[in-house]
């Protein structure tokens, strides 16, 4: 089953904005959305960010295997630290198991880190309960990688889209949730319908609107068109960039697709093994990337003009890793 509803390619729309200095390299610089949060919210108003880690570990323990041996531990994120702010469109890219959906995690607090914090507008939000992150909740939302996974299949999409608007105490359900699935490109009679009816593209559209439901500040997404067909990806990206303006939000995308990234993020961080190794504008880093290993995964990207020329990613790649001091010989 392929997804039905018709949404405006790259071409027929502009492109997103670009917020940031091209000339600042660390810490992005990305510009600062109309919405005022107030003194210390990360908006215009409080000059800080929305959203902000710093030194971030997570270690995860090894499953043991001997008596007489510690188990030992793997560490997936190694003092991450980085800024997100108002508005901005911020891409965290790296390859499988660089820590990224790690990251991600933690900034939604749905997992505690070894050490470090994290911070929502001001206030702490790693280590706190549960039953105190009411204000979190509202304010930030995310969109994972499998939208079948994070669906209930025992529950009709009417009540997917408004369980958070129960939870949360919201009133005037069922305007908002037309609202919603309007404004993802679903007919009104979805609500009424099973995850199971639908693709793979209409499933994370209602999975998106979910996320949109509490109408938060800050949209968090895993990897949201990794598991999507090639048809489909360009559909889910230029409804997330026309969400993210409708809605005035700001945009956490995590994704391996460096190409991705760079049509939807103004501000890119670049990880690999846990450590965020290069981060600015998405421009300049594309254009000028400065780590060796932001080289390399420029290189692995095919094009047209690099296949005329007869140069393939793997050829690009192998260039790149031979520049790179931490790659063993």
């Amino acid at each position: 089953m392929t997804d039905p509803t018709p949404h405006p390619t790259s071409s027929e729309r502009p492109a997103p904005g670009f917020r940031g200095d091209a000339h600042t390299r660390r810490g992005g610089g990305g510009g600062d959305g109309p919405r005022d949060d107030g003194p210390g919210g990360g908006g215009p108003g409080g000059g800080g960010p929305i959203l902000e880690v710093v030194d971030l570990v997570r270690s995860f323990r090894r499953p043991r295997t001997s008596l007489f041996r510690s188990p030992g531990a793997v560490e997936a994120l190694r003092g991450v630290s980085l800024e997100v702010r108002a508005g901005q469109r911020f891409g965290i890219v790296g390859e499988s198991g660089s820590g990224k959906s790690t990251l991600l995690r933690l900034m939604a607090a749905l997992d505690q880190p070894t050490s470090g914090t994290v911070s929502f507008r001001g206030r702490t939000v790693s280590g706190v309960p549960e039953r105190r992150l009411g204000f979190l909740r509202d304010d930030l939302q995310v969109v994972f990688q499998d939208p079948m996974g994070s669906l209930d299949p025992r529950m009709r999409v009417a009540d997917i889209i408004t369980e958070p608007l129960v939870a949360q105490g919201h009133g005037d359900r069922d305007a908002r949730l037309a609202e919603l699935l309007d404004a993802v490109g679903l007919p009104d009679g979805a609500g009424r319908r099973w995850p199971h009816q639908f693709s793979g593209g209409q499933r994370q559209r209602i999975a998106i609107a979910r996320a949109l439901s509490t109408r938060p500040r800050v949209l968090l997404a895993d990897e949201p068109v990794s598991a999507l067909d090639v048809s489909v990806r360009a559909q889910i990206l230029n409804l997330l960039a026309d969400l993210v303006d409708a809605y005035d939000l700001t945009l956490v995308f995590v994704s391996h697709d460096l190409t991705v990234v760079r049509h939807l993020c103004d501000t890119i961080a670049v990880m690999r093994a846990g450590e965020v190794v290069e981060t600015g504008p998405t421009a300049a880093v594309a254009d000028d990337p400065q780590h060796p290993y932001t080289r390399q995964l420029l290189g692995a990207v095919p094009t047209l003009q690099g296949a005329l020329a007869g140069r393939d990613a793997a050829t690009l790649a192998r260039r790149a890793r031979a520049d790179d001091p931490e790659e063993p010989s």
